[in-house]
Formats: C-alpha cells, sequence, structure tokens
C-alpha cells in the first residue's frame, strides 16, 4: 500500500533491526522524554529507564546466534527486557514485548504477517494492562490500548496495520494532557506514551522502509515550571504523605504463587506493577516499609537484584553531596581484578561469571563513587556504548563524567595506576588515556565452536591467541600459543609485562612465560596478577 521497499513479514532479521531502530530512538529521544516526566512521580528519568531497558534487550539479543528462529528472537528480546527494566515504564515496556513473544511463539511459521502482527498488538496491550494493579487512564496504557485498537481497524497488509498502529498511539498521545490533572495541570503528554511511540515508529520505518520523523516538538514540549511542579508535590515528586521508597527486585518464583504476593504488595503501598513469568517476574512498589517488601518477595521465591531508592535522597543525589576529586570506575572481569582495581582506589564493576557490565550498573558505581568527576573505564570494545550511556545519564545529574576508552583489561590497570583523584579532571583523562595507549594487550582463549577468524579457521578446543583485539594465533599447546602472543607484543618494544591470570590458567604457565621473557629480555619486568577471569585462561599487556 505504501512504499515498494514495504515488507510482508516480519522475520527474525526485520525483529533485530526494529530493536536497534528502538534503542536509536529512544536513546535520541531520551532527554526530552525525561523532560516530560511529570507523573506518577516527576523525577525525570522515564527516557533514560526506557533507553536503559531496551539497551540490555539489545545487548542479549547480539548475543543470540546468528540464524535464531523469531520465536527465540523475541523471547529473548522480552526476557532482556525484563532483566534490564527500570522503573514502571520500563515495566510495562518489558510485558508489552512480553505479549509480543507470546504471540509470536504460538505461530508455526517463523515469520509474522499482518494478522500475526494484529494479534500481537492485541496481546501486548492486554498483558500490559493485566500487570498493573491500578491501570490508570492518561498513561502509557492508554497508548498502547490506542494502538490495539488502530491495528484491529487497519487494512489487510503489515505496513496498514503498524502505520494505523501508529497513528492510534499518537492520537492517544495527544489526549493524555486533558486524562490526566498532573500532565494537564503541566501541560505535557505523558512519557511512557511517548516511549511507546518510538518504539511502534521503529517497527514502522522497519516495516515501511522510511525513516522514523521522531517525536514532534508538540508532542515533547516540556512543562513551563519544571522545577516548581516537582516542588509542589514534595521530595522526589512525591506527595508528602505518599510512599517514601521505591523497591524493585527480580524474583525466581512459580506463576500460582505471584497473586497472593500482588495482594500483599497492594496493601503495602502503589505503583504497585509484577510482570513476567515462566518463573521469572519483574516487581516494582512505592511503600513505606521496604522490609515487609522484601519479606514478602522472599515468602514467595528467591528476591535477586534488589534496589531501593529513597525519593528524598533520590531527589538530592541519592548519595549525599558529592566531595571534591576524581573518581574512577571500571569494569573487570574477574574478581581478582576488581580487588586489584579496589586496590587502586577504583570502583569496579564485576559479575561473578564474568558477564559484562549493564549501564544501569555502570551508572550506580559512577553514583557510589561519590566525587563531582568520574572516570569510567570500559575496559573492553562491547562494554564502550555502555559506559557511554551510563555517562550521558549520569550527566543530567550534574556530574562531570568522561570515558577514557579502555578497550582490554590490562589498558584499564595501566590507566589506574597513573589516576590521581588530587589532579584536574582534564589531567587526569590526558595521563590516564596516553597511559592505556601505551599499553598493547592480548590474550589467550579455547574455541567453543568452528568458526572463521582473521588467523584462519579454527575447530572447537582450538587455543586461540589475540594480540591487540584481533586473532593472531591459533594452535593446539596453551603455552606455545601464549609465548607466541606475548612475542608478538614485545617485538615493539617494552619495559613492563603484565600477565593476568584467568579461572583456567595452568599452575605453571606464568613461570614459563616469565623465564622466556627474562632470557631474552632481563630489562622487562614482569608482574603476575591473579585476575579470576573466566574464558581467557591469561590476558597479556605489555608497556
Amino acid at each position: 500500500m505504501t512504499d515498494r521497499r514495504a515488507i510482508e513479514v516480519l522475520d527474525g532479521d526485520a525483529a533485530r533491526r526494529w530493536v536497534d531502530a528502538a534503542v536509536a530512538g529512544l536513546e535520541s529521544a531520551r532527554e526530552r522524554i525525561d523532560a516530560l516526566n511529570v507523573y506518577p512521580v516527576p523525577d525525570g528519568d522515564t527516557g533514560t529507564n526506557l533507553h536503559l531497558t531496551l539497551l540490555q534487550a539489545q545487548r542479549d539479543l547480539h548475543d543470540l546466534d546468528a540464524g535464531a528462529s523469531l520465536a527465540r528472537i523475541s523471547d529473548t528480546v522480552a526476557r532482556g527486557a525484563l532483566m534490564g527494566a527500570r522503573g514502571n515504564s520500563g515495566i510495562i515496556t518489558s510485558q508489552l514485548l512480553r505479549g509480543w513473544a507470546d504471540e509470536l511463539a504460538e505461530s508455526a511459521a517463523d515469520a509474522a504477517d499482518a494478522e500475526r502482527a494484529r494479534a500481537a498488538f492485541a496481546r501486548a496491550d492486554a498483558q500490559a494492562w493485566a500487570a498493573v494493579e491500578e491501570p490508570v487512564e492518561g498513561t502509557m496504557l492508554s497508548v498502547t490500548r490506542a494502538a490495539a485498537a488502530g491495528a484491529d481497524r487497519a487494512g489487510p497488509a503489515l505496513a496498514d496495520v503498524v502505520t494505523a498502529a501508529l497513528e492510534g498511539a499518537r492520537t492517544a498521545l495527544a489526549r493524555t494532557t486533558e486524562q490526566l490533572p498532573a500532565l494537564r495541570d503541566a501541560g505535557v503528554v505523558d512519557a511512557g506514551g511517548c516511549g511507546v511511540v518510538v518504539l511502534i515508529e521503529a517497527l514502522v520505518s522497519v516495516v515501511t522502509g522510511e525513516a522514523p520523523a521522531g517525536l514532534s516538538e508538540a508532542e515533547t514540549r516540556p512543562p513551563a515550571e519544571p522545577l516548581a511542579l516537582a516542588a509542589e508535590t514534595g521530595c522526589h515528586g512525591a506527595t508528602p504523605d505518599g510512599p517514601a521508597f521505591e523497591v524493585m527486585f527480580l524474583l525466581d518464583a512459580a506463576d500460582d504463587e505471584v497473586p497472593p504476593l500482588r495482594r500483599t504488595l497492594a496493601g503495602l503501598g502503589d505503583s504497585l506493577v509484577v510482570v513476567g513469568g515462566a518463573g521469572l517476574w519483574h516487581v516494582h512498589v512505592h511503600t513505606d516499609d521496604v522490609g515487609a517488601a522484601v519479606e514478602a518477595g522472599i515468602e514467595t521465591g528467591r528476591p535477586h537484584q534488589l534496589r531501593v531508592t529513597h525519593f528524598a535522597s533520590a531527589a538530592a543525589g541519592g548519595h549525599g553531596p558529592p566531595r571534591d576529586g576524581v573518581g574512577v570506575v571500571a569494569w573487570a572481569a574477574g574478581a581478582g581484578l576488581a580487588e586489584t582495581f579496589r586496590g587502586s582506589g577504583v570502583v569496579p564493576v564485576t559479575d561473578a561469571a564474568g558477564r559484562r557490565a549493564s549501564t544501569a550498573e555502570v551508572l550506580a558505581a559512577v553514583r557510589d563513587a561519590g566525587t563531582r568527576a568520574v572516570v569510567v573505564l570500559p575496559n573492553d570494545p562491547d562494554t564502550l556504548a555502555v559506559a557511554q550511556a551510563a555517562a550521558g545519564a549520569a550527566r543530567e545529574e550534574g556530574l562531570r563524567v568522561t570515558v577514557v576508552p579502555t578497550r582490554a583489561q590490562v589498558q584499564g590497570l595501566a590507566a589506574a595506576a597513573v589516576h590521581d583523584p588530587d589532579a584536574d579532571l582534564d589531567d587526569d583523562v590526558v595521563a590516564m588515556t596516553a597511559a592505556a595507549g601505551a599499553t598493547r594487550h592480548g590474550a589467550v582463549t579455547v574455541a567453543a565452536r568452528d568458526a572463521i577468524t582473521m588467523a584462519g579457521r579454527c575447530a572447537v578446543g582450538d587455543v586461540l591467541g589475540v594480540v591487540d583485539g584481533d586473532f593472531a594465533v591459533i594452535g593446539s599447546d596453551l603455552t606455545e600459543v601464549a609465548a607466541d602472543v606475548l612475542s608478538r607484543l614485545l617485538s615493539g618494544g617494552g619495559e613492563l609485562v603484565t600477565l593476568v591470570t584467568g579461572q583456567d590458567c595452568p599452575a605453571d604457565l606464568t613461570d614459563v612465560l616469565t623465564a622466556r621473557v627474562l632470557d631474552q629480555r632481563r630489562e622487562v619486568e614482569v608482574v603476575v596478577l591473579d585476575g579470576g577471569q573466566p574464558r581467557y585462561p591469561l590476558l597479556v599487556g605489555v608497556e
């Protein structure tokens, strides 16, 4: 009906592009959506929460095999959004994506046509409304309902369905201003509803091939007096007699145990949202009794990733007034690396399983640094975008944050070694950047599957040597491959070699490598650290 570039079905590749487009759209609109955030709490973070939620879904999707089915892709996206959900808006969005995933899982075809998309809009809307204990018109739920209604009335093509859904969502978004007193008083549309529009517009761009127009100026006109609005309603926007805390946690629990939990939490506060399924749930509630809320979770199942926000503290910055000086945050690939960073005065972000840091985890660490200026060391190419997103969110809170683009753990160690907490931020960044840039890096790992690398074809079990981010060596003996990597790194000179052992490092490997280095280069100093990182028995740095 529209553009000849329009696709007729949504397959796995299109679904991946939808997620990428949604993340890009939310990143572009994040600050404007934040400025609209006056309901239910005017805390100015809805855009950021939505972006972080979809960013986690995107990260999980990038780890999925290229040939994954549409059902598996959509399930991964929904689960990733659930795990990374931030705030009410993020949780509801994760439930919308779960509705899509559940609908697509029932299709025998590995693609969604117009009728399946129509059903997915309806199912997503129904599940989102069901997740909220006390749904309110004039919120993002009104926008999802209008999108589903538009899709239901649309023509027979997939482009018809998604375009009509977008038109319905935009119309409903404009109406939210008059549906809620808080929005009417501020003269704004609902912030969460804006996120729904961005999400659907990203889908339209993938289906029709047309570039998204983005949110209009009329849709994102901010409150005339945002600070006055926040002040009128008390700390962090909460009403003076309203709940003082936001409690969020993931919960491993049987599905039939959740209804009693809902009833218990409903009696403890408001803004209750419980979403998920298949044994994993995300719980969000505003309450004065944090202990009772957590105990309810413990009685139901296993709560984890607990986050408690005191609205008054959050309004003041969450950790009290930041002190002068420069703090450093670094992603650590293992427990030993985390301890090494900590010993250098760095706040490490780490995970026992070696998973890369999330944007929310980096942002929390930036806050924990407690300084007005913070340097972030991603120490990994794939963590760089996460660090930059966290830095952007921290700047919105008034902090000075700079990301030094370290691409390896050993570069982060070199940067941390020259950090001066009392220096000017710019001077500290220059010194740390120079130290990281002067550090060549390598690693040794074992192939988990057959693949084509820069060094040639490898098979499962082959030992792979990495030099400055590229696979450069393939062999069968871990010691010999490690020696080859070290030799290549030292070929350009060097005074200090750092060997970081991982979980599967042979006991004598560093002794053998140290002896070989000192036999040929007695002027070189060798330092051995227990990093504890998984998957890479050895990391190597040469300065």
